[in-house]
């Protein structure tokens, strides 16, 4: 699929960090673009910078989601594009101090949040695409965001790998379920990418994650997640595939 100016595109999360990256690299290559999130001044604002649609909704509730869509449908038509980076990640251990276990609100919002949330818009989004005319071969194409921490989750991270490992393991079957509509699912699993919550930390532990990438020894540009997103969608033979963006890094338990 070539991006230009006849595609409309979708991404949730995408006020910020990798979001807001790959929303950006959409409106420049000429794709009209609404922007999902709950934080509505920094999504708006992004939009607007774009030239996109801005819509409120929590991806982990349906009807926010239909109404988000019926949004973005509204000003851009069919979506052809979604890309799925809402998302959280709390940091809590299993069992915390004084023996306190893990709480199951937290690891329950979790979950909804980065999986149900994935899937609910994804599900919305393809069921809108599937009366679209093809384009060549294909109506669409959905790229997931899930995170390293599917394979190599570290300590305090159960909630977040869980859910991140559900996204990895819905994507091929979702995948499959797609094909017979010509819409694709590929899911990008980053690494240490320099996003506003590591930017937030001082420099020298910036430097510090940097240095346990192999190569190159940095942290990942979001710039560079939405390279590859270009790539995907670019590529029609991409499909029910998780990558890795993470120059071989393998994390360690802490």
């Amino acid at each position: 699929m070539i991006l230009d100016a006849t595609l409309s595109a979708i991404v949730s999360g995408g006020s910020s960090g990798l979001g807001a990256a790959a929303a950006a690299m959409l409106a420049a290559r000429g794709a009209k673009v609404t922007i999902i999130d709950l934080n509505q001044e920094t999504g708006s604002a992004h939009a607007a910078a774009i030239g996109g649609v801005f819509a409120l909704a929590n991806v982990a509730d349906e009807q926010s989601v239909t109404r988000a869509l019926d949004i973005a449908e509204k000003a851009h038509g069919v979506a052809r594009i979604l890309v799925n980076c809402a998302g959280v990640a709390p940091a809590i251990k299993t069992v915390g101090k004084n023996n306190v276990p893990h709480g199951l609100e937290a690891f329950r919002q979790t979950v909804e949040i980065n999986l149900i949330g994935t899937f609910n818009v994804t599900a919305q989004f393809a069921a809108r695409l599937c009366s679209a005319d093809p384009i060549g071969e294909e109506r669409g194409i959905v790229v997931n965001t899930a995170s390293i921490a599917a394979y190599d989750g570290q300590v305090g991270q159960a909630a977040y790998a869980a859910s991140k490992s559900g996204v990895v393991g819905m994507t091929l079957p979702i995948a499959r379920d797609l094909a017979p509509h010509r819409i694709r699912v590929v899911t990008i699993a980053p690494g240490i990418f320099l996003t506003p919550m590591l930017r937030g930390l001082p420099q020298p532990a910036q430097d510090s994650l940097g240095g346990q990438v192999p190569h190159p020894s940095r942290l990942g540009r979001p710039e560079e997640f939405a390279q590859l997103i270009e790539a995907i969608i670019a590529n029609p033979m991409l499909n029910g595939e998780t990558i890795r963006l993470d120059g071989a890094l393998r994390m360690p338990a802490r």
